[in-house]
């Protein structure tokens, strides 16, 4: 994605199944869990670089014993940081006391981060916020054990503010209105709850508060406290917890919008954010991880035991499709599959738009996370080519000559690496003419591949606010000189805020609404924007259940092919001297190559909650009132 758009988050959670000295003796450290907790982060760095925590608990610890430990770091390589702080802590014990080398239950009692229960999580700054106090887990303390919390999680709600009236409501007095507070403290209060109902159960029952305790860890549902907490969430959310004496839990919304995968044996029960990340760090087959259902949780309980529990009833399955373009890592195996088919079915428009003449054309991608896609828009083309060869041939062949037969022959589809992005450079003026300058230095270009004859088709993930298009890859491509130039993208045009999760909430940012703005201003239509401004103002104080997306309507009098065009024509104003088109992938096709993932909502405006519409309306507002604020 040449416009890098942010999300949240990953998460990572590992319980281990047998006593540490297991792992000591079977893989030589008891420091197994920590190790996996570090390759499952690193390997999901994609998914969040402005911070990273990790939070451990030690099962079984006597009284005055510290049990849970916790990390955070908002540094330039946080996964980095908060291992190095392990490592120095752990590393600084061992050698004040040698006597803890060998064994491992003084190991377990006087190192920190050694545990059984793990809880890692890496995230973006969705909000601008990158304070220590905004990365995750976050802690829940209580002098009780079983009323610690800790949780994080790659999620984003819509009510926000319902849910910190609700809180207001239950008499508490929250220290934010973020929504991972709200989110914590609302199953704060249930888990509260049902430990007050199991003390006073336990109580006529005659046992004391020291005899009930334990009892209480047996006998706590975490699956009802899941069930009461979020029964009025609106939003996409994979939330993972940890509760004090070693209960754990992950929980997918409805309609299974953010993405989760779990995998299961006798040493470790263990959930991530990409399915990929298991696979390598636990060395397991494809078809071993399992995807968590929709509305569902994993839950493991102190004794080891994990169960499946509805929480919610599922909705219509609306998995975010960006996660399948552009977010999880291509090295999942359903994943590079539908990134080359993807790219595949661009290739009947991209055929159209160079007349078919692939000897007079060069294929390449922008940026590097395209590639995949690249290989199977290749591959199309490829066929194409062949298809090509063949009718010359069949046309010619009663006047074939050897000569001419290695000429048809010898045609062969010409793919380069255009250009590659400039690690070193760093925009780092601020004033905008010099920094557009360094923009459009960002990328090096190939020279000496392309012909004034050529046409150059260029591939990528998605085309969101087409401002490094704009200002650095056309400007950069132009200087090649070739013919026409073709921007393929993988996904369809962006047109509405996503509200779940992806650092996208503003509609003047994207491209494709700017175009539809520009084409009502052009044809005498720009009443349409005071007609929705006003529909969007009516709905405002409406239930959000009642609230509908009037937003549509901006994009409605006009084709895909006609925005398509206009977004060509923004971004190519200026200086550029080729002919540029711009080209993007169909809904229909999209759903095609992402069976599976069919969230949609950014390109055609269906959100899967209710939440979403009002989202999207406040967006519209704040765009025609000229406010720069989020729309949620």
């Amino acid at each position: 994605m040449s416009d890098a758009i942010k999300h949240e988050c990953g998460i990572a959670l590992l319980r281990l199944q047998k006593p540490l000295s297991f792992y000591k003796e079977k893989y030589g450290t008891a420091f197994y869990g920590i190790n996996k907790m570090y390759l499952m982060l690193e390997k999901q760095h994609n998914r969040g670089q402005d911070g990273a925590g990790l939070a451990s608990i030690k099962l079984n610890m006597k009284p005055g014993t510290r049990y849970i430990s916790r990390v955070r770091s908002n540094a330039a390589q946080p996964i980095q940081d908060i291992f190095s702080q392990i490592n120095e802590r752990i590393n600084t014990e061992m050698k004040l006391h040698p006597e803890y080398h060998e064994d491992v239950e003084l190991q377990k009692e006087k190192l920190p981060y050694l545990g059984e229960v793990f809880l890692g999580h890496v995230r973006y700054g969705t909000y601008g916020k990158n304070s220590i106090e905004s990365v995750h887990p976050f802690l829940r303390q209580n002098n009780w054990m079983h009323r610690n919390l800790i949780l994080a999680g790659n999620f984003n709600m819509t009510n926000v503010t319902e849910l910190f009236q609700n809180l207001v409501e239950l008499g508490q007095h929250p220290k934010e209105k973020a929504d991972t507070i709200t989110v914590m403290e609302k199953i704060g209060h249930f888990l509260d709850s049902e430990v007050r109902k199991l003390y006073k159960k336990l109580k006529a029952e005659g046992f004391n508060k020291k005899q009930a305790s334990p009892h209480i860890i047996e006998q706590i549902k975490v699956h009802k406290i899941l069930r009461k907490s979020s029964k009025d969430w609106d939003g996409g959310y994979v939330l993972a917890g940890m509760l004090g004496h070693g209960d754990s839990f992950v929980l997918r919304d409805p309609a299974g919008i953010r993405p989760a995968y779990y995998y299961k044996d006798d040493e470790v029960v263990v959930v991530a954010s990409e399915r990929p990340v298991i696979q390598t760090a636990f060395n397991v087959a494809f078809e071993d991880v399992i995807e968590l259902e929709p509305g569902h949780a994993l839950i493991t309980r102190k004794d080891g035991s994990s169960y499946i529990s509805k929480i919610l009833e599922p909705t219509e399955r609306k998995a975010c499709s960006f996660e399948r373009i552009y977010f999880s890592r291509g090295s999942d195996a359903e994943i590079y599959k539908e990134r080359k088919e993807l790219g595949r079915l661009l290739m009947p428009e991209v055929l159209e738009a160079i007349n078919y003449d692939t000897v007079n054309t060069v294929f390449s991608f922008i940026p590097n996370t395209a590639e995949t896609s690249f290989y199977g828009m290749v591959e199309a083309a490829q066929d194409e080519l062949s298809r090509q060869k063949n009718e010359a041939i069949l046309a010619e062949k009663e006047n074939l000559t050897d000569e001419r037969l290695n000429e048809i022959l010898s045609h062969r589809l010409r793919t380069e690496k255009i250009a590659v992005k400039d690690a070193k450079l760093r925009t780092f003026i601020t004033e905008d003419s010099s920094r557009d300058d360094l923009v459009a230095h960002v990328y090096d270009v190939t020279y000496g591949v392309v012909k004034s004859t050529d046409n150059l088709v260029v591939i990528d993930d998605s085309i969101v606010r087409g401002t490094t298009l704009k200002k650095s890859i056309l400007k950069m491509l132009d200087r090649l000189q070739p013919k026409k130039i073709i921007i393929v993208s993988s996904a369809p045009q962006i047109r509405y805020p996503d509200c779940y999760g992806i650092d996208m909430a503003r509609l003047e940012d994207f491209v494709a609404f700017q175009a539809a703005i520009h084409l009502l201003k052009d044809n005498n239509k720009k009443q349409i924007i005071d007609d929705v401004y006003q529909k969007c103002l009516l709905q405002k104080e409406l239930p959000t259940a009642e609230i509908q997306n009037f937003v549509k309507e901006i994009y409605a009098p006009f084709s895909d092919k006609e925005i398509s065009t206009k977004i060509a024509e923004l971004l190519s104003e200026g200086s550029i001297n080729a002919e540029v088109k711009v080209i993007y992938q169909s809904v229909d096709k999209l759903h095609q190559a992402c069976p599976k993932n069919l969230g949609d909502w950014y390109f055609t405006g269906d959100y899967p909650t209710p939440g979403g519409n009002r989202v999207v309306n406040q967006a519209f507002m704040n765009f025609v009132e000229g406010k720069k604020d989020r729309s949620y």
